[in-house]
């Protein structure tokens, strides 16, 4: 009998079981921590400083498409106010402005690493199950 894969999430459970007692404190920054990097553009950023090392606003802006000035802004200030991102501004003109990853920004990035490992192990069973509830929908 072919024995299943172990599954990853269950494997860290077991490793790492839930602490009987959550300090209110650190369940509060989860739930912050999560708010803000759940957000599309943060992860965006976050990968593209991960991938590509230290880059001007205006490169991060190209690498990651479709966001805007504003939104860009918001998100890097954000990420630096955590500790994720480092902001150089050099006193030239015009301004040169760098941006790279903290150590905990790349503690961040291998974190959510698992992510995309799961849904590469998991991206065809997901979109069966797509299918599947569409298929039902479809139905009734």
């Amino acid at each position: 009998m072919k024995r299943a894969a172990p599954n990853p999430a269950i494997e860290a459970k077991r490793l790492h079981p839930a602490p009987q007692t959550v300090d209110p404190a650190i369940e509060a920054l989860v739930q912050d921590v999560i708010g803000q990097v759940a957000d599309k553009w943060t992860m965006l950023v976050l990968e593209t400083l991960e991938e590509h090392g230290v880059l001007r606003f205006t490169q991060i802006s190209r690498i990651v498409g479709g966001i805007s000035q504003k939104m860009l802004t918001k998100t890097v200030r954000q990420m630096e106010r955590d500790g994720l991102v480092t902001r150089v501004v050099h006193p030239v003109v015009p301004p040169h402005v760098d941006y790279s990853l903290t150590e905990l920004g790349r503690s961040l990035s291998a974190a959510f690493c698992g992510v995309w490992i799961w849904a590469e192990t998991y991206y065809a069973d997901v979109e069966k199950a797509r299918e599947a509830f569409m298929a039902r929908e479809a139905a009734s």
